[in-house]
């Protein structure tokens, strides 16, 4: 197995004896060394960057979610609960629950105010401690429960299972989760009696521990030699830093694995950022670099190739940044992009405005959104600010959210906790009244505009409960019905959508 060092050398060696035998025949009046030496020099240093690339020795590691699970408690039910059937599944709830300090756990089974159901989530690849995620809970086969509406799941302990040898096996606890059930019937406006059975916890699922991902060196490459080399080429371009200490992203754990911890630019995007670990070059060399650079340029401004060779010199780094700024003021759309979204996760304020601009493309919108994202520079600060007025729906919400993602603490996008069930922002807007709500991840309404006017039917509910209707003095009378908690509730408002919620 030939090292690194050599398969380099030897291809330099190669380029510069073919270069120099194509020299000797410049007497020559052959056209075929005439027309075909440029290229074939050009085509065999390409050659030898791309055996240099970290892509070309590792491959990433860890892409596939991390699938976790147990049986967990719903109550606060409105008497559609039920006791659960002895099975195997209850044994191991009630065991859980005791390990809680509580009494009885049988007696709280029994009520109809609870329900046992099946928690299961995805922790995604790259998750960090204190990640959210969502998790479904449905009731289990055979259950008597009629539905979870209005539930709260109870602190469950989801674990990851396998079977090995024909047993199942569970691993230590990766994930707690815990929040307010949704029933699916709330979003598909269904009568089917399942979707009242089977809902979601938003974001309820909370990450115990890192997941990072890896780079898996190539067999026939392996050695702690390469191993290093490649952490070695990854920590020159990315660092960290972990309790005030900054240090690389990469480590070498063996001679064929190197961990490797998500750089918190990139943390919404990890394919874009595995690509560009794996355009890497090995090694650096200063002499080489503005030829490299040149010709990245040439493909930079040509659309067919501007994807790939923008990745290639953000790969590269702060030393690209003269060549991609050069490509940001193209008056191709493609070649602007892509030169626009590499600036971005180089931190550079000049991306900000052209990738404000790519979000009017379908297709460019969310990466357009996520790299503005991931900017600390006010510049990306204004233009989210401004897409808040879209005509695009997709691009408001988008900007919202780009903005929440940047900045949680934002008076901008920080809006209120409505008790434990859902989050409430309003946001300025001069565009057309839009309302959007989530289901995924956080449990939240999202209003843009003041003042927008509510005209319901004569009847409008709002889930099974709640009845909304105008008045003669044209404002709003809202009631909560619900069987057993005493007497019926009702609430006059103006006839504002704010006021009403």
């Amino acid at each position: 197995m030939k090292s690194l060092h050599v398969v380099s050398r030897s291809l330099t060696l190669l380029a510069v004896f073919c270069v120099g035998f194509l020299g000797l025949m410049t007497g020559c009046q052959s056209s075929f060394f005439r027309a075909q030496s440029p290229d074939s020099t050009e085509a065999l240093v390409e050659d030898e960057v791309a055996a240099n690339l970290v892509g070309k020795w590792a491959l990433p590691t860890g892409l596939n979610g991390q699938k976790v699970e147990f049986i967990g408690l719903v109550n606060g039910l409105a008497g559609t609960g039920s006791d659960p059937p002895p099975t195997p599944d209850r044994q191991a709830l009630i065991d859980d629950i005791q390990t809680y300090d509580v009494d009885h756990p049988n007696e709280i089974l029994s009520w109809n105010s609870t329900a046992m159901v099946q928690v299961t989530g995805i922790i995604p690849p790259g998750a960090q401690k204190g990640d959210r995620f969502d998790v479904l809970v449905r009731t289990p086969r055979r259950s008597e429960t009629e539905s979870l509406r209005g539930g709260w799941l109870m602190p469950t302990r989801l674990r990851e299972h396998a079977v090995i040898n024909g047993s199942t096996r569970s691993s230590l606890q990766l994930a707690m989760a815990t929040g307010s059930v949704l029933v699916d019937s709330m979003f598909e406006g269904s009568d089917d009696e399942m979707l009242e059975r089977r809902g979601r916890v938003l974001g309820g699922g909370v990450v115990g521990k890192t997941r990072p991902l890896g780079l898996a060196v190539r067999s026939e490459k392996g050695s702690i030699t390469v191993s290093t080399l490649i952490g070695k080429a990854i920590n020159r371009r990315f660092h960290r830093f972990e309790h005030g200490i900054k240090k690389g992203v990469a480590t070498p754990k063996r001679d064929n694995y190197i961990e490797l911890a998500v750089h918190s630019r990139y943390r919404n995007n990890l394919s874009r950022y595995l690509r560009v670990v794996r355009a890497i070059p090995l090694r650096q060399n200063s002499i080489e670099m503005p030829v490299r650079l040149e010709r990245l340029e040439r493909q930079l401004l040509d659309p067919n190739s501007a994807a790939k060779a923008a990745i290639m010199l953000e790969a590269i780094g702060p030393e690209a940044i003269p060549t991609l700024q050069r490509g940001a003021v193209s008056e191709d759309p493609e070649v602007k992009f892509y030169s626009a979204e590499a600036l971005a996760y180089l931190d550079v304020e000049e991306a900000a405005k052209p990738l404000s601009e790519a979000t009017v493309e379908p297709a460019f919108r969310w990466h357009a959104l996520t790299a503005l994202a991931a900017m600390d520079q006010v510049a990306a600060y204004d233009e989210l600010t401004e897409l808040l007025q879209a005509n695009s729906a997709e691009t408001r919400y988008g900007a919202f959210y780009a903005l929440r993602t940047r900045n949680p603490s934002d008076p901008l996008v920080t809006g209120e906790r409505l008790g434990d069930d859902y989050f409430y922002h309003v946001v300025p807007s001069v565009g057309e009244p839009l309302v959007h709500f989530t289901r995924y991840k956080r449990p939240e309404v999202v209003v843009f505009g003041h003042q927008i006017d509510v005209r319901p039917p004569k009847y409008l509910f709002a889930g099974e409960n709640i009845l909304i209707k105008g008045t003669e003095t044209g404002e709003l009378k809202v009631s909560r019905f619900q069987a057993g908690d005493g007497e019926d509730r009702h609430e006059i408002c103006p006839a504002d959508l704010n006021s009403m919620i």
